[in-house]
């Protein structure tokens, strides 16, 4: 039977090119989403057969394990989770409304975190299984202006480093992804041309070519633990 991938996320943007991308290498997808509508519009459009949507908020555990029980039960047991689910919201700390921090802390890192724990269980099981959190390059570098995004990013990055050590005996591994500046509704308002001038490569990059880099973490079979920067070397001039 072809390989279980869910992806958090996975109906716009990073995560709708990584459910068409593992689609097409054959897995069977379950896209999951807070809004049904596009999750279930992105399964349309997915190729092959037997892909299934869901809808959820990563933030909310009751939800979490609710969605995750069903994905065990409907589709077995879970190889592949991607975590591309994500806000942003950006403002001078002294600018940022407490509530706005919160949703932040709670979709972007604690959502990973109950999502990761809800399929592990059922990852114990799949041959080959891995996890591929999508952080920021922000969360490595820092931003003015995005403190307590860059917070929620560069936490992921301790935990999938530590959640790597936690279950490598039992062979699932776990990895960071950490893109710059790509072509999504999250950069959709920024000012391209300024943009564009502190990128190396001279240009924004495409959801397709952080899907690449999201397959080529989950395929690797010797590497756990690690943070892929796929940023067309922003992180230089950062």
């Amino acid at each position: 039977m072809s390989r279980l991938a869910v992806v958090c996320g996975g109906s716009r943007g990073i995560g709708m090119a990584v459910s068409r991308l593992l689609a097409a290498r054959g897995c069977r997808v379950a896209v999951v989403s807070r809004n049904e509508e596009t999750a279930r519009a992105c399964v349309a459009s997915l190729h092959g057969v037997d892909h299934m949507w869901f809808g959820c908020d990563v933030s909310k555990e009751a939800e979490v394990q609710t969605t995750f029980a069903k994905i065990h039960t409907s589709c077995g047991a879970i190889c592949y989770l991607v975590n591309a689910a994500g806000v942003n919201k950006d403002a001078l700390l002294l600018r940022m409304k407490p509530e706005d921090m919160v949703q932040l802390l709670h979709t972007n890192l604690l959502g990973t975190m109950l999502t990761c724990r809800a399929a592990l269980r059922s990852m114990l099981h799949a041959q080959g299984a891995a996890i591929v959190n999508i952080g920021s390059v922000v969360g490595l570098k820092g931003n003015t202006g995005q403190s307590v995004y860059s917070a929620t990013k560069s936490g992921l990055e301790g935990f999938t480093r530590s959640l790597a050590k936690e279950v490598a005996s039992r062979h699932v591994r776990v990895n960071l992804l950490a893109p710059g500046l790509i072509h999504t509704d999250m950069t959709a308002e920024l000012r391209k041309d300024e943009g564009r001038r502190n990128i190396p490569l001279g240009r924004y990059g495409e959801p397709e070519e952080v899907a690449q880099a999201v397959r080529f973490l989950l395929e690797s079979s010797y590497i756990t633990g690690q943070v892929l920067v796929v940023d067309g070397g922003l992180q230089l001039n950062m």
